[in-house]
């Protein structure tokens, strides 16, 4: 099993949980699988038509595997565990101030996590950071943190329900109005008149598909763009890059994804105070959590994942269970896991992602650094829209390869990795050591 008394404590002295850290390191790692295929190809073209990316026998294999057993699953790991870092570290800070400082502290470290996220994204250039979002996600999970986890778990689920109605509700009208276009097309084809109602029917849906291919336009054209500028020159890879990340600003998405992130950050401060992240509970419970989520969330990614090789703009239920299978899938992985950590083969394959979990935001810059700046960049290696799904999975694997033997290193000499040093200096307002024993300074100013 995992020694959790191996792992230690940060030189801020926030404390390190081994479980943790693994499933926090595997979900970084896993983080790449969803970000490459938009550093490597269009990210407007990830959510229009995949077949941009590649489509032959083995894309579509490499695919599937992806939509059904990782797509959204590393970062809800992560924002449960953003959920359980929040719980640790304001009882830590709890016990050391009144409400108001550990407010203060929390929301500095915050702001701090926010800033970091939009360097990430106008200086890195990387308009998929999450690290602003965590950060204000975090800022109003943190309102509601001392609810008891049963209550945490329900407010959790709310974007769940949200979506689970709001998407059967689409649905049921997308199908209707369906039903009716082909019972007015019957009636014309039989050469029946037809009513006021008839010919509104008609007309309505001649200007939804006229609003479709007006948008799978603009989308082409978009996509277009972005190939163009993104193997052009310096200034038309920056220009790009900050327009995409406006673009998605201006269409409201970051209201989804921080609500996205702070109901999951939600669920995971629940299942922390629950025992259930951390492995407190019984070898029983994790095999029923681990088959029950599966038994649920396979199921519905497999049907998210044949709902999206259509093509054809038919009405889609995955829509409304989308969020329902991504919990599922993350609690499967969370419950296998916490079971693998309990036997002796389990734990010795597992132990290497401790590094990572420990390295997890220094991790994740290096993988920007790595893909937008080596490889993918119109300078350097210029390997953008040159893979298809399959290269830039393979592609993927490398560079985690690769990063997790670096951790790995990197924990044998060092503290703390680069990243979590600047931003932990900064919150604590002096200069954290780097190996033990280093003397401690204080930031000036």
């Amino acid at each position: 099993m995992v020694d959790v008394a191996s792992t230690p404590v940060e030189p801020d002295g926030a404390p390190r949980i081994a479980v943790l850290d693994i499933l926090r390191g595997i979900a970084i790692l896993g983080i790449l699988f969803m970000n490459i295929n938009d550093m490597g190809q269009s990210l407007h073209a990830s959510f229009d038509d995949v077949r941009h990316l590649g489509w032959s026998a083995i894309d579509q294999v490499v695919w599937w595997l992806r939509e059904v057993l990782a797509m959204g699953t590393a970062r809800a790991l992560l924002e449960m565990l953003f959920g359980a870092g929040m719980v640790i570290l304001t009882d830590r800070f709890a016990t050391e101030a009144e409400e108001s400082a550990v407010l203060r502290r929390y929301f500095t470290r915050n702001i701090i996590l926010l800033l970091f996220g939009l360097v990430h994204v106008f200086v890195l250039l990387w308009p998929g950071d999450i690290l602003h979002t965590y950060a204000l996600a975090a800022m109003v999970a943190f309102l509601f943190r001392e609810l008891r986890p049963r209550a945490l778990l329900f407010l959790g689920s709310s974007m769940a329900v949200f979506l689970l109605i709001g998407g059967a509700l689409t649905y049921s009208a997308s199908v209707s109005s369906a039903a009716d276009v082909q019972r007015v097309e019957a009636r014309q084809r039989s050469g029946q008149g037809l009513t006021q109602t008839d010919r509104t029917i008609l007309t309505n849906q001649a200007a939804r598909t006229k609003a479709r291919a007006t948008m799978m336009a603009e989308v082409k054209a978009r996509i277009a763009a972005e190939d163009t500028a993104r193997t052009g020159t310096f200034k038309t890879w920056v220009t790009q890059q900050w327009a995409t990340f406006t673009y998605t600003e201006g269409q409201g998405f970051e209201t989804l994804f921080v609500w996205e992130a702070a109901a999951t950050m939600l669920i995971g401060a629940g299942l922390y105070r629950l025992g259930v992240l951390q492995g407190a509970r019984s070898r029983r419970f994790y095999v029923g959590l681990t088959l029950w989520s599966y038994a649920l969330g396979v199921p519905l990614r497999l049907f998210e994942a044949y709902a999206g090789t259509r093509f054809d703009g038919s009405p889609d239920f995955s829509m409304a269970t989308s969020e329902i299978a991504r919990l599922a899938m993350t609690l499967g992985h969370l419950g296998l896991i916490n079971l693998l950590v309990t036997t002796v083969i389990g734990a010795r394959l597992l132990r290497p992602f401790v590094a990572a979990g420990r390295t997890a935001l220094s991790i994740y810059v290096a993988q920007t650094l790595i893909c937008l700046w080596v490889l993918y960049p119109p300078f350097m290696l210029g390997l953008y829209g040159t893979m298809s799904w399959t290269g830039l999975m393979l592609t993927a694997v490398g560079i985690d390869a690769a990063l997790l033997v670096g951790a790995n290193l990197w924990v044998r000499r060092f503290r703390i990795a680069p990243v979590e040093w600047a931003w932990r200096s900064l919150a604590e307002r002096r200069m954290l050591p780097w190996r033990e024993g280093a003397r401690h300074a204080v930031v000036a100013g």
